[in-house]
């Protein structure tokens, strides 16, 4: 029987080849699959940190890039919460704890002693903020100059003749005397006040408590009467104007918060009755939540209310960075499914307060839902 000899080197071309071919998935036939069900025939991923969104859609991140990301999830469950709806409005002064000072004639601003008070400095009610010296023209300021001149001439008259009368206290009669003396005391008044029309300035006072919101003093500036020269707010007291078109809403509100903005409450203070600019206006009382901390918010700043009604709505409660926005501009959450894959899973959500919301539509209970680094989940491509 004849034998045929293979070179060795044949041999060994020929086990690299096959091994080769049966080795390598891009080798593979279509449609194979691997012992865990993975797709033999699909391309390699380039890459190295085995970060990759997947044909599917779903997002494949390894456990140490998992770690990396600080990517943390929580089991949802339903549960009842108050609804609540997404109005638009102001922070406004509150008239019991501050106020406006404005100028009551035109004049000239003066300083005080202390100088004016700057922004953020505190001040007490009936504190001097600056003073207002009346102007007028050069005629008007002659003749009450020509006036008081004349005044102050009949007081020393007038003070002649009542030492005249008390030195022949028993020969006039008394209501000559007490007529002298009225007639003094009346044009004395007179002086005085021609004085402060002339030469003196009138004291403009801090309204309350509080600290200075507002400053539009210039010494030596010139204003016009009502004319806003300080405003004084107590940051521990402010309000808030809403406004809603519907005004079954405005009864049904119970409180509320400021979206974006933590450590607020608002406490319902009271809706009007009648239209403003087509709206019914709802007034809250903004109040920190950590102790007597002033309000972190500014006077005529606008916000928006998360205002919380009196009906009942039924979901899961996420925090508000768990909710992004996919490629379609869709409200998605990412769901872990597996040890490294996670899936995106379009919602249905509300605002529930600054720090959370809440998913109607899209979750059901014991998902496990991302809740910190959703971000950087929705960023891989």
């Amino acid at each position: 029987m004849t034998q045929l000899f293979i070179p060795a080197i044949l041999v060994a071309a020929a086990a690299t080849l096959f091994s080769g071919i049966f080795s390598n998935p891009l080798l593979a036939a279509p449609g194979a699959h691997g012992p865990n069900g993975e797709h033999l025939d699909a391309p390699t991923s380039n890459n190295p940190g085995g970060l990759a969104r997947l044909p599917d859609g779903s997002v494949n991140i390894p456990k140490l890039a998992q770690r990396r990301m600080e990517i943390r999830t929580k089991m949802a469950f339903q549960s009842e919460h108050a609804q609540t709806i997404e109005l638009n409005g102001k922070v406004d002064i509150d008239p019991n704890a501050g106020g406006r000072v404005q100028a009551p004639f035109q004049g000239r601003v003066e300083p005080p002693a202390q100088g004016f008070p700057a922004l953020g400095q505190t001040v007490r009610k009936g504190e001097i903020l600056a003073y207002l010296s009346p102007l007028a023209d050069a005629i008007s300021v002659g003749s009450q100059r020509a006036e008081l001149a004349e005044v102050k001439a009949n007081i020393t008259l007038a003070q002649q003749r009542v030492e005249r009368m008390q030195v022949l206290q028993g020969t006039v009669p008394k209501k000559e005397l007490e007529a002298a003396q009225a007639q003094l005391s009346a044009l004395q008044g007179r002086e005085r006040a021609l004085s402060n029309s002339v030469q003196g300035r009138h004291a403009l006072l801090a309204p309350a408590n509080g600290v200075i919101a507002k400053s539009n003093a210039l010494n030596g500036q010139v204003i016009e009467p009502s004319h806003v020269l300080f405003e004084v707010i107590d940051p521990s007291r402010l309000l808030i104007e809403a406004n809603t078109a519907d005004a079954t809403v405005a009864q049904q509100v119970q409180g509320g918060s400021i979206a974006s903005i933590d450590g607020i409450e608002l406490t319902f203070v009271g809706a009007g009755r009648s239209l403003v600019n087509g709206a019914v206006p709802i007034l809250f009382r903004a109040n920190a939540t950590q102790g007597n901390t002033s309000v972190p918010l500014a006077v005529g700043q606008p916000v928006t209310v998360l205002a919380r009604l009196n009906t009942k709505i039924k979901g899961i409660v996420l925090p508000s960075e768990a909710v992004v926005r996919n490629p379609n501009n869709e409200a998605i959450v990412w769901i872990k499914s597996g040890a490294e894959r996670f899936i995106a899973q379009p919602v249905e959500y509300q605002a529930l307060n600054a720090r959370e919301v809440i998913v109607i539509k899209g979750l059901a209970d014991e998902n496990r839902v991302v809740v910190s680094g959703t971000n950087l989940i929705n960023q891989i491509r």
